[in-house]
Protein backbone atom coordinates (compact mmCIF):
# COMPACT_ATOMS: atom_id res chain seq x y z
CA UNK A 1 0.00 0.00 0.00
CA UNK A 2 2.96 2.45 0.71
CA UNK A 3 4.07 2.01 -3.20
CA UNK A 4 0.52 3.18 -4.13
CA UNK A 5 0.84 6.54 -1.82
CA UNK A 6 -1.35 5.03 1.24
CA UNK A 7 -0.26 5.83 4.51
CA UNK A 8 -1.26 3.37 7.52
CA UNK A 9 -0.09 1.12 10.15
CA UNK A 10 -0.68 -2.17 10.69
CA UNK A 11 -3.12 -3.41 14.04
CA UNK A 12 -3.31 -6.60 14.01
CA UNK A 13 -7.13 -8.18 14.87
CA UNK A 14 -6.98 -11.57 16.51
CA UNK A 15 -9.92 -12.75 14.70
CA UNK A 16 -10.88 -16.79 14.44
CA UNK A 17 -10.76 -17.41 10.88
CA UNK A 18 -13.21 -20.60 11.34
CA UNK A 19 -15.83 -21.42 7.98
CA UNK A 20 -19.54 -21.17 9.23
CA UNK A 21 -21.02 -23.96 7.57
CA UNK A 22 -22.75 -23.30 3.83
CA UNK A 23 -20.65 -20.17 3.40
CA UNK A 24 -18.86 -19.53 0.08
CA UNK A 25 -15.72 -18.32 -0.19
CA UNK A 26 -16.49 -15.25 -1.49
CA UNK A 27 -18.99 -14.58 1.57
CA UNK A 28 -16.05 -16.02 4.08
CA UNK A 29 -13.51 -13.63 3.05
CA UNK A 30 -15.59 -10.31 3.84
CA UNK A 31 -16.92 -11.13 6.95
CA UNK A 32 -13.48 -12.11 8.03
CA UNK A 33 -12.42 -8.71 6.91
CA UNK A 34 -15.43 -6.98 8.41
CA UNK A 35 -14.54 -8.81 11.50
CA UNK A 36 -11.43 -7.99 11.37
CA UNK A 37 -12.04 -4.34 10.67
CA UNK A 38 -14.16 -3.76 13.50
CA UNK A 39 -11.99 -5.82 15.96
CA UNK A 40 -9.45 -3.12 15.01
CA UNK A 41 -11.78 -0.05 15.14
CA UNK A 42 -13.01 -0.92 18.45
CA UNK A 43 -10.18 0.40 20.11
CA UNK A 44 -9.24 3.11 16.99
CA UNK A 45 -9.73 7.13 17.87
CA UNK A 46 -13.60 8.14 16.33
CA UNK A 47 -13.12 9.38 13.08
CA UNK A 48 -10.72 6.54 11.96
CA UNK A 49 -10.45 4.64 8.71
CA UNK A 50 -10.22 0.97 9.40
CA UNK A 51 -9.45 -1.35 6.51
CA UNK A 52 -9.71 -5.26 7.38
CA UNK A 53 -9.05 -7.86 4.89
CA UNK A 54 -8.79 -11.70 4.19
CA UNK A 55 -7.72 -13.82 1.25
CA UNK A 56 -8.41 -17.22 0.74
CA UNK A 57 -7.57 -19.78 -2.29
CA UNK A 58 -10.38 -21.99 -3.45
CA UNK A 59 -9.92 -24.99 -6.05
CA UNK A 60 -11.98 -27.80 -6.34
CA UNK A 61 -14.87 -26.37 -4.45
CA UNK A 62 -12.00 -26.75 -1.35
CA UNK A 63 -10.78 -22.88 0.35
CA UNK A 64 -7.36 -22.86 1.82
CA UNK A 65 -6.37 -20.34 4.10
CA UNK A 66 -3.20 -20.62 5.44
CA UNK A 67 -1.19 -23.82 6.07
CA UNK A 68 -1.22 -25.46 9.63
CA UNK A 69 2.11 -27.18 8.64
CA UNK A 70 4.68 -28.44 6.18
CA UNK A 71 2.48 -31.73 5.54
CA UNK A 72 -0.64 -29.30 5.05
CA UNK A 73 1.28 -27.28 2.93
CA UNK A 74 2.50 -29.73 0.68
CA UNK A 75 -1.24 -30.83 0.31
CA UNK A 76 -2.39 -27.85 -1.17
CA UNK A 77 0.46 -27.21 -3.60
CA UNK A 78 -0.52 -30.99 -4.71
CA UNK A 79 -4.09 -29.82 -5.31
CA UNK A 80 -2.84 -26.27 -7.17
CA UNK A 81 0.09 -28.00 -9.27
CA UNK A 82 -1.21 -28.02 -13.14
CA UNK A 83 -4.38 -26.92 -12.75
CA UNK A 84 -6.57 -22.73 -12.54
CA UNK A 85 -7.73 -21.85 -8.73
CA UNK A 86 -9.47 -18.64 -7.87
CA UNK A 87 -7.79 -15.88 -5.24
CA UNK A 88 -10.54 -14.17 -3.39
CA UNK A 89 -9.49 -11.05 -1.23
CA UNK A 90 -12.67 -10.01 1.03
CA UNK A 91 -11.79 -6.17 2.11
CA UNK A 92 -14.26 -4.07 4.42
CA UNK A 93 -13.98 -0.58 5.11
CA UNK A 94 -14.82 1.04 8.62
CA UNK A 95 -15.04 4.38 9.95
CA UNK A 96 -14.29 4.36 13.38
CA UNK A 97 -16.25 3.01 15.96
CA UNK A 98 -18.46 1.36 13.82
CA UNK A 99 -19.81 2.64 10.45
CA UNK A 100 -19.23 0.21 7.61
CA UNK A 101 -18.17 2.08 4.56
CA UNK A 102 -17.82 -1.26 2.47
CA UNK A 103 -17.70 -4.18 1.95
CA UNK A 104 -16.65 -6.05 -1.08
CA UNK A 105 -14.42 -9.15 -2.26
CA UNK A 106 -11.88 -9.77 -5.11
CA UNK A 107 -11.32 -13.01 -7.39
CA UNK A 108 -8.30 -13.55 -9.88
CA UNK A 109 -7.93 -16.68 -11.44
CA UNK A 110 -4.16 -18.39 -11.16
CA UNK A 111 -3.38 -20.99 -13.42
CA UNK A 112 0.06 -23.34 -11.92
CA UNK A 113 2.53 -25.21 -13.90
CA UNK A 114 2.42 -29.12 -13.23
CA UNK A 115 4.55 -29.68 -10.07
CA UNK A 116 7.18 -32.27 -9.24
CA UNK A 117 7.23 -33.73 -5.84
CA UNK A 118 10.89 -32.06 -5.34
CA UNK A 119 9.90 -29.35 -6.38
CA UNK A 120 6.89 -29.28 -3.95
CA UNK A 121 9.36 -30.22 -0.97
CA UNK A 122 12.51 -27.50 -2.30
CA UNK A 123 9.73 -25.10 -1.58
CA UNK A 124 8.02 -26.22 1.46
CA UNK A 125 11.75 -26.18 2.84
CA UNK A 126 12.23 -22.60 2.09
CA UNK A 127 9.63 -21.80 4.49
CA UNK A 128 8.20 -19.37 2.54
CA UNK A 129 4.64 -21.38 1.90
CA UNK A 130 3.68 -21.50 5.87
CA UNK A 131 2.12 -18.33 6.41
CA UNK A 132 0.66 -17.98 3.13
CA UNK A 133 -2.91 -18.39 1.93
CA UNK A 134 -3.13 -21.68 -0.46
CA UNK A 135 0.94 -21.96 0.48
CA UNK A 136 2.66 -20.01 -1.63
CA UNK A 137 3.19 -16.21 -2.35
CA UNK A 138 3.12 -15.55 -5.94
CA UNK A 139 5.54 -12.76 -4.97
CA UNK A 140 8.07 -14.94 -4.34
CA UNK A 141 9.22 -18.32 -4.74
CA UNK A 142 6.74 -19.51 -6.02
CA UNK A 143 6.53 -16.94 -9.06
CA UNK A 144 7.77 -19.54 -11.61
CA UNK A 145 5.10 -21.86 -10.53
CA UNK A 146 2.33 -19.29 -12.13
CA UNK A 147 1.67 -20.13 -16.02
CA UNK A 148 -0.53 -17.03 -15.88
CA UNK A 149 -3.32 -14.87 -13.92
CA UNK A 150 -6.29 -13.33 -15.22
CA UNK A 151 -7.56 -10.66 -13.06
CA UNK A 152 -5.45 -8.46 -10.00
CA UNK A 153 -1.87 -9.17 -9.50
CA UNK A 154 -1.80 -7.33 -6.34
CA UNK A 155 -5.13 -9.52 -5.19
CA UNK A 156 -3.03 -12.71 -5.31
CA UNK A 157 -0.40 -10.90 -3.00
CA UNK A 158 -2.89 -10.08 -0.53
CA UNK A 159 -4.28 -6.50 -1.00
CA UNK A 160 -6.20 -5.74 -4.02
CA UNK A 161 -4.94 -2.24 -4.44
CA UNK A 162 -7.01 -1.22 -7.23
CA UNK A 163 -10.17 -1.79 -4.45
CA UNK A 164 -8.96 -0.58 -2.02
CA UNK A 165 -8.31 2.87 -3.99
CA UNK A 166 -11.90 2.68 -5.19
CA UNK A 167 -13.25 2.53 -1.52
CA UNK A 168 -10.93 5.23 -0.23
CA UNK A 169 -10.90 7.31 -2.95
CA UNK A 170 -14.41 9.02 -1.59
CA UNK A 171 -12.25 10.17 1.53
CA UNK A 172 -9.05 11.03 -0.09
CA UNK A 173 -11.29 13.32 -2.20
CA UNK A 174 -13.15 15.07 1.16
CA UNK A 175 -9.41 15.33 3.18
CA UNK A 176 -7.60 17.48 0.46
Amino acid sequence: MRSAGFDFEVRPSHVDEIRHAGESAEEFTCRIARDKARAVAAFAPPGSLVLGADTVVVVDGQIFGKPADSEDAARMLHHLAGGTHRVITGVCLILAPDRVEALKSEATLVTFIPLEEQEIRDYIQSGEPLDKAGAYGIQGLASKFVARIAGSYSNVVGLPIHLIYEILKPFLVRSQ
